[in-house]
């Protein structure tokens, strides 16, 4: 009989037949009648599925239940193995996950082989699948009981929340976090390769069900990541409104006891002082400086260039500032003219940028879409005049930090209700939106790459001659301008130049390899050699092997007294290719273990305390593989290595492992800061994003190869020569970004090299 999955504890008990009687697992014995008996308990540990060797290769699955009642929590033996055969095993795999709650009924008692090893039970259950039955259900934790390195189903409302944005690996991240009517907040990390997998998210006090889900402590505060199996189904928070459930999954469990929950958690909400409409507003009500959130409907949308793309969008009302109109060529502009709307003030143009733009290339016109942390700020057009008052822009920066980020929403969202009605007072506008000659000349026609005047052409005198070092890569129709000029515009602009570099900085270019979060956004340079070895010195003294049920473990001895070097790896790997396996070592110095990294794929350094695994400080890498080594951001990381999950994974590489760990990768960078020199001034530019395209080499790749750091410093010996004149260097044709940034509550004009290459012999 398959597993059948049930959504209700009393729909659990209802299956339970008449003729059987409900047993504890403590009270089973060698001797106990097993016919009439079943027992519910918690799935706490479930294995792969295997042949088995001894029944003439039949699949097997080996799982581990405990009973929760808590009248027997003092008591022994309240786990015990359960072994399921043949097709039951293969349904049980699929069907029933850590945390579940499972009954199971009609099972064979036999003797633990593995009682001694495991301490778990003297008996172990059997089931074969032909007159057993197991049924599961889904057990909801609240917050407030919520135990570290566990794994948990619960449900929540959403109390703050980060579209998916990616990981700078190969998943996209959601950042959120949850409360319930205990009261208690926790964030929750969310990374899997598929942007549909996510949570459906729209605003702060929708109701969340997250499934299979790892806890764990962070900042002394509670925390939930995603591990194998895991799903979720999100809802609308409004009270009134239909319980309707948002997922990309085709098949879930969904039933009366969860519209009960949604329904509770949507009344205890409300009352919330928390729940605020606060931060979204309309246009009619935005002032200059404002960050907030804007639900809207976009019209017409046009490319700037690689880092930015305008969506022209509007919601009704009329902004009590000017607006400032980007208008682009009607050919460049995707969707209905905006003309009148402009004419009236109802028009906001926003300039979207960076990681943002995955999502706007997406966009059609018409959409409705929802603004997160939206900034409106005072700007001036090139053609105004300093006396001229400053028209009110809309900029969505790049990065996510107070949820900064934009989706679209679908037609029949309740939160577009009253939208809907405002826009619809509008709908004889287009009957009058058409474009004339004299239209036109009202019109700014300035996109960012285009920011120039006519007068900004360099004149004969000025032009430089002579061979560039640099290529430009982008796809830019717009003049060179000099330094001067671009000193002198307004952000956002992208610009070409010609310039030399007067000097740079690191001097010593070691400095220039950094490592990057891309979660909280730190950097920091990379760890000496001298450090790390500390830490591995640190961790080995008095180090005594680790313990842990899930590893396979050999010992040998090291060169120095007392000092013993362990490898641990998960049973489910053992047979496995050296280059599939992950492999846990423990009691080494750093010098041995670079040796042993060049025959072993991915190497994890490990210590033990209290004889139970875990990490070592996060000065040190987390992962050697070959001549790379791979570092945790010490903030981020939520150290989930207790009771990992091994199984599900292909390949193991950096990104793989690091989940599995609860570790918040740190990405290799360079980066490199030029002062710009031509006949007109001098400028200090980044380079940054581009920097891996500008010489042509990956930085994790030059990390660990020292030809690749000879060749970065070749290159910048011929941009600047040792000892050379300024009029000596080669000139560099060069893209630059011209943006801004907060500094101390003010804003400051940044500059960075984009879109440029070294040419290559």
């Amino acid at each position: 009989m398959p597993v059948q999955k049930v959504n209700d504890s009393s729909d659990l008990d209802a299956k339970v037949p008449s003729h059987l009687q409900r047993t504890s697992i403590t009270s089973l014995t060698m001797t106990s009648e097993p016919s009439h008996r079943c027992v519910k308990a918690t799935v706490v540990h479930k294995g792969p599925v295997i042949s088995c060797a001894q029944k003439d290769g039949i699949e097997m699955l080996r799982a581990e239940i405990k009973e929760e009642d808590p009248l027997q929590r003092t008591a022994e033996h309240t786990s015990i193995n359960v072994i399921f055969f043949g097709t039951l095993a293969k349904d049980f795999s699929q069907s029933a996950r850590q945390g579940d709650v499972v009954l199971l009924a009609d099972f064979t008692i036999k003797k633990s082989p593995s009682f001694l090893r495991d301490k778990l039970h003297p008996c172990q259950l059997e089931m074969d699948g032909k007159d057993d039955f197991v049924y599961a259900k889904y057990t909801y934790v609240p917050l407030n009981d919520l135990k570290p390195r566990t794994v948990v189903n619960v449900y929540g409302v959403v109390t703050f929340f980060k579209q998916p944005f990616p990981s700078k690996g190969s998943d996209y991240c959601s950042t959120l976090k949850i409360t319930d009517q205990s009261d208690v907040k926790v964030g929750c990390n969310i990374f899997s390769k598929k942007l549909e997998d996510h949570p459906i998210l729209f605003r702060v006090g929708d109701i969340i069900r997250l499934h299979r889900f790892k806890t764990d402590v962070f900042r002394d505060s509670m925390s939930l990541l995603n591990t194998f199996g895991w799903s979720t189904v999100t809802f609308d928070g409004t009270t009134d409104s239909p319980v309707v459930p948002r997922t990309s999954s085709k098949s879930f469990h969904f039933g009366e006891s969860d519209i009960r929950t949604v329904q509770e958690l949507r009344q205890w909400a409300a009352n919330q002082s928390w729940i605020s409409n606060d931060l979204k507003v309309s246009l009619s009500m935005v002032k200059p400086g404002m960050y907030f959130d804007l639900t809207c409907q976009l019209l017409a949308k046009a490319v700037m260039d690689s880092r930015c793309i305008l969506l022209k969008v509007w919601d009704g009302t009329k902004c009590q500032h000017p607006l400032l109109n980007v208008a682009v060529a009607s050919d460049a502009l995707e969707g209905e003219s905006t003309v009148v709307k402009d004419r009236m003030n109802l028009t906001a143009n926003v300039l979207v940028y960076d990681n943002h733009l995955e999502v706007a290339r997406e966009l059609k016109p018409g959409t409705f879409l929802q603004f997160y942390n939206l900034h409106a700020l005072l700007q001036r057009a090139p053609d105004q005049q300093p006396d001229q008052s400053e028209h009110l822009s809309f900029h969505l920066h790049g990065g996510t930090s107070y949820g900064r980020g934009l989706r679209s929403l679908p037609a029949e969202s309740p939160a577009l209700q009253s939208l809907k009605s405002v826009l619809e007072k509008h709908v004889d506008l287009d009957e009058y939106d058409e474009v004339n000659d004299g239209t036109l000349l009202e019109i700014w026609y300035t996109p960012p790459e285009a920011v120039v005047l006519p007068n900004d052409e360099e004149t004969d005198a000025e032009a430089d001659t002579g061979p560039s070092y640099t290529v430009r890569t982008c796809e830019h129709n717009t003049r060179r301008l000099t330094l001067a000029r671009v000193k002198r515009s307004t952000p956002p602009l992208s610009c070409h130049v010609r310039a030399r570099v007067k000097k740079y900085k690191p001097q010593q270019l070691y400095q220039c390899l950094k490592l990057f979060c891309s979660n909280c956004k730190t950097m920091e340079d990379v760890p000496d050699d001298s450090a790390v070895a500390k830490v591995f010195r640190e961790s080995a003294k008095d180090s005594q092997p680790c313990d842990e049920q899930w590893a396979a473990t050999s010992s040998a001895s090291s060169r120095e007294p007392g000092r013993t070097i362990s490898m641990h790896i998960s049973r489910d790997m053992v047979g496995e290719s050296t280059h599939m396996q992950l492999i846990f070592i423990e009691g080494t110095t750093l010098d041995e273990i670079c040796v042993l990294s060049r025959d072993y794929k991915n190497l994890v350094p490990v210590r033990s305390v209290n004889s139970r695994m875990t990490l070592m400080d996060l000065t040190a890498p987390f992962l050697f593989s070959g001549d790379k080594r791979y570092y945790g951001c010490k903030q981020c990381s939520l150290n989930t290595f207790q009771n990992p999950v091994f199984t599900g994974v292909e390949t193991w590489d950096e990104q793989a492992v690091a989940q599995a760990l609860g570790v918040q990768l740190m990405q290799y960078r360079l980066l490199i800061q030029f002062e710009l020199e031509d006949q007109t001034d001098t400028l200090e530019a980044l380079l940054w994003e581009n920097t891996e395209r500008f010489f042509h080499v990956s930085a994790v790749d030059a990390s660990g190869s020292q030809d690749l750091q000879d060749k970065i410093q070749t290159i910048m010996d011929t941009i600047q020569p040792p000892d050379s004149s300024l009029e000596e260097r080669p000139w560099l044709d060069l893209c630059l970004s011209v943006y801004s940034v907060k500094d101390d509550d003010r804003n400051k004009v940044c500059y960075q090299i984009t879109n440029t290459e070294i040419k290559e012999e």
